[in-house]
């Protein structure tokens, strides 16, 4: 051998053992070179992340060098060309190139795709999708089919109409849904100046969703109190509402209703009559219910108003012809009826349409206004009930809640409201001084200013000063230093009286379609 070929042998060992560590380990001390085994612990993480890609493994040992033929070596140059695309396939992958492979041989110089033939990393790829915000959701085609078509397609598919041959999952925790006509309930109230309907559906416990309503002044107790019976043209705008009423509920699969009558019908001479006439004309069968049950009522409907850090409440509902007062004591546990707390109990033989017709609503001057609290305050005189010192009324475990047209109306003035919102006015709390300072101002006002208030109207101008002065009396036999206003009532209160009977929301929830019994 000459020595230029020993040169190029001892050149080439002396780079496959050193120089490149991906040619195999460095020469032990006695000389022996040993080769880097290609499995166990010490495998190369480079070659396995090639494995994973698909890619070829890469080259760990000695023994995996291509030789030439001839001789028992590579040439020189080959090496040097090996080492240079290890370099370049280096400098690739830091770019992200994850498609290029190492040469099956050495000295096979394969050509190397360009940058813009080469696939973009995944990073640089998810920045390019975030940037047109797209959030990795590919755009669809312009030819795509649109969303009624691919509606059609799947509903044509006979693995998509078996699965919607099933009956709907409900999508919420609520037991009732739309669907479920028959867990609507129905409470109707004709009271002395008013006509109100109520349609509502069960949801959580203790709360309903209202489905339809209605409400108009209808005035059947109008000269009432004169007369002892109901005049022609009064019974005859109740039948018309009522009328109204009748067609709500006939579109609606409702599983209980109750309908109900109040003061008006009770201590008039033809109340009975006419609600034959009723039953006649509209098909809905009225009853005339008593005052104790009238005052349970108005409690039960506005129970969730009354917090749970309530230790005692007086209750009232000034109504058109009889204001129901209730008092409240919870002591120990409280019942999920708050009913059931009522201790004492009253019903006054006065109202908004009684009180006004006897001593005038248009004009009503501050004489007048005293005159009918005076009246007031000697019927709740012969109320035995505790006193406000007994009921603790300067503390926050006190509460006093109104429920009328009246303590609305007061409401929606102190708003300033340009227009009546029950969402703003139920619930309210007013101080005493902002009670007083309402009163006060309404009293002030003519029958044309009050009729001009967008709270207030025309059907109510007359009736809102009487409202007033059976307020101040219920308030100077109970001074509370707040009230709450409520925006709710007998219709409210019927409700919840009927779902809990029924134990609505008792009720487990409904077993899956889908489970096996």
């Amino acid at each position: 051998m000459s020595a230029c070929c020993g040169q190029r042998a001892c050149a080439a060992r002396w780079i496959r053992n050193v120089s490149d560590p991906e040619y195999g380990a460095k020469p032990s001390k006695s000389g022996a070179t040993e080769a880097e085994p290609t499995s166990g612990p010490h495998r190369s993480r480079r070659g396995k992340r090639k494995r994973k890609r698909g890619g070829p493994p890469a080259l760990t040992s000695a023994s995996s060098v291509p030789e030439k033929a001839s001789g028992g070596s590579a040439p020189l140059e080959a090496v040097q060309a090996k080492s240079q695309d290890r370099k370049k396939k280096r400098r690739r992958r830091s770019r992200g190139n994850a498609d290029v492979r190492v040469p099956e041989a050495a000295g096979a110089n394969r050509p190397v795709q360009s940058p813009q033939e080469q696939s973009p990393s995944k990073d640089k790829h998810r920045k390019s999708r975030n940037r047109r915000r797209l959030q990795g959701r590919p755009l669809p085609p312009q030819d795509a089919p649109k969303a009624d078509e691919r509606q059609a397609v799947r509903s044509s598919s006979p693995q998509t109409a078996k699965s919607e041959s099933r009956p709907e999952q409900p999508r919420s925790r609520t037991h009732f849904t739309d669907t479920q006509q028959d867990s609507l309930y129905a409470a109707l109230d004709l009271g002395t100046n008013n006509c109100r309907l109520l349609v509502a559906q069960p949801t959580r416990p203790g709360q309903f969703r209202v489905v339809d309503a209605f409400s108009r002044i209808v005035r059947l107790g109008e000269g009432l109190g004169a007369s002892g019976m109901l005049s022609g043209d009064a019974m005859d705008r109740a039948v018309e509402a009522l009328k109204v009423c009748a067609a709500k509920l006939s579109t609606k699969q409702v599983r209980r209703m109750r309908l109900i009558a109040t003061e008006a019908c009770r201590a008039a001479g033809n109340g009975e009559d006419f609600l034959a006439r009723v039953t006649t004309e509209t098909g809905l069968d009225l009853e005339i219910i008593n005052r104790e049950t009238e005052a349970r009522l108005a409690v039960s409907g506005c129970a969730s108003l009354i917090g749970r850090e309530a230790r005692s409440a007086v209750l009232f509902d000034i109504g058109g012809g009889s204001s129901e007062i209730a008092v409240l004591q919870i002591n120990g546990a409280r019942s999920p009826r708050l009913a059931n707390h009522i201790t004492h109990w009253t019903s006054l033989p006065v109202g908004v349409v009684t009180l006004s017709e006897r001593y005038g609503g248009k004009h009503v001057t501050p004489e007048i206004f005293e005159a009918m609290v005076v009246e007031v305050e000697n019927m709740l005189s012969q109320f035995e009930s505790p006193h406000a010192s007994e009921l603790n009324g300067e503390d926050s475990g006190f509460h006093m809640i109104g429920t009328s047209g009246t303590v609305t109306t007061l409401a929606g003035v102190y708003l300033n409201l340009p227009r009546y919102d029950r969402r703003q006015v139920d619930g309210l709390w007013m101080s005493a001084d902002q009670v007083t300072a309402m009163q006060d101002k309404l009293v002030m006002l003519d029958f044309d200013a009050r009729a001009a208030n967008p709270c207030i109207g025309p059907d109510r101008a007359d009736l809102v000063l009487a409202g007033c002065a059976i307020l101040e009396a219920i308030r100077r036999r109970f001074p509370a230093s707040r009230m709450r206003v409520a925006d709710r009532g007998l219709r409210e209160g019927l409700l919840t009286e009927m779902m809990a009977d029924d134990g609505i929301w008792r009720r487990q929830k409904p077993r899956s379609p889908y489970q096996r019994n």
